[in-house]
């Protein structure tokens, strides 16, 4: 309640502009300066689906690069209108594909699947979803934009986004709250080292996406809690993989054989935590290697040494992030396995049905 984002929003210091569909019906070379011969642009003709002059037709230049998309009759694409005059062209600027309807049929596509495994708990799973988006999206970015500490807010929105997603998907019980618990753990651990790690290699946080938030609101932001803050929220949804299924490792284990003690239970549930966790660790290495992919590739081909690559701030910023994410993901499994060999040693064994 402290942390809960008071006041008016902040808002962008950059004019608006309002985004409009369009489709693409002719596209040719053309010049980008017209008259010059030299080509290098493509001349497309784009019919508007909306806007103040919709079924109406303009034409746009966009030039050809390597770093520009490729546009084709047919394609749907958005437009810029800057809100001037509507009937001249250059008050639009192309600016993106339309992609709706791929990403429905996409996340349906999802939703089945888990509905079709998981039924009722699949059910659960999907709510549980919705509404860490909800705590994303009501508290942790208003928060954040209010002026609260990055981490801060971080730390309490991924508490309750774990308390929902948990409680929701498996029900109140002792099995639940254990995992709950060592999730609780793990996290603290990993805000403790992110903010240790980040001060000793001066990880700013001031990257390209940053500064464009920093340019857009026209107001200073705290770059380093915000890359904390993805620390954190980046190594919640591994966390809490490992501690549930640690959780319900050492729970089966106990109802195969109600004899096992607390030690004997630990004992057995950390020889499953050992494989689970080499599995967990290699999966956000690779999570991460793969959203960074194109830096990687940059400093392959620079001239600069290994070392020297390595100790940039983006590449030294990824390694942290996947060092810190390792460490707290190591130490949730003895720390789940005992907590739950604790409780699960204490308490009355079903029979099975």
């Amino acid at each position: 309640m402290l942390l809960w984002p008071s006041g008016p929003a902040p808002t962008t210091t950059q004019p608006p502009q309002q985004l409009l569909h369009a489709e693409v019906t002719a596209a040719v070379a053309a010049d980008c300066t017209p008259g010059s011969g030299s080509g290098g642009c493509s001349g497309l003709t784009l019919r508007l689906a909306d806007g103040p002059v919709a079924g109406r037709d303009l034409v746009q230049l966009v030039p050809v690069e390597p770093s520009t998309p490729r546009f084709a009759v047919g394609d749907r694409i958005v437009l810029a209108w800057s809100g001037a005059d509507p009937l001249d062209a250059g008050s639009y600027q192309v600016v993106d594909f339309q992609r709706s309807g791929p990403l429905i049929w996409l996340a349906v596509a999802f939703a089945l699947a888990v509905l079709v495994l998981g039924r009722w708990r699949g059910l659960a799973a999907l709510v549980a979803l919705g509404l860490s988006f909800v705590v994303l999206a009501l508290f942790v970015l208003p928060a954040v934009l209010a002026g609260s500490n990055p981490l801060a807010v971080a730390v309490v929105g991924s508490c309750l986004i774990m308390f929902l997603v948990l409680y929701l998907t498996h029900g109140f019980s002792a099995r639940t709250s254990t995992a709950v618990l060592g999730t609780l753990v793990s996290l603290a651990l990993i805000a403790a080292l992110s903010a240790v790690f980040s001060v000793l290699a001066r990880l700013t946080g001031l990257d390209d996406t940053t500064a464009s938030l920093i340019a857009t609101l026209g107001s200073p932001v705290d770059a380093r809690g915000l890359l904390l803050a993805g620390f954190l929220i980046g190594a919640l949804g591994v966390l809490d993989d490992v501690t549930v299924t640690q959780t319900s490792a050492v729970w089966e284990l106990r109802r195969a054989n109600p004899a096992l003690g607390a030690r004997a239970l630990f004992t057995a549930g950390m020889r499953i935590g050992r494989d689970h966790v080499s599995s967990a660790v290699n999966t956000l290495v690779l999570a991460y290697a793969g959203a960074s992919l194109p830096l990687m590739l940059l400093f392959t081909v620079s001239a600069n040494s290994l070392g020297q690559v390595l100790t940039t701030q983006d590449v030294a910023t990824e390694i942290v992030r996947t060092l810190v994410g390792s460490i707290g993901l190591v130490a949730s499994v003895p720390v789940t396995t005992a907590l739950a060999a604790l409780v699960a040693a204490r308490e009355e064994v079903k029979p099975q049905r």
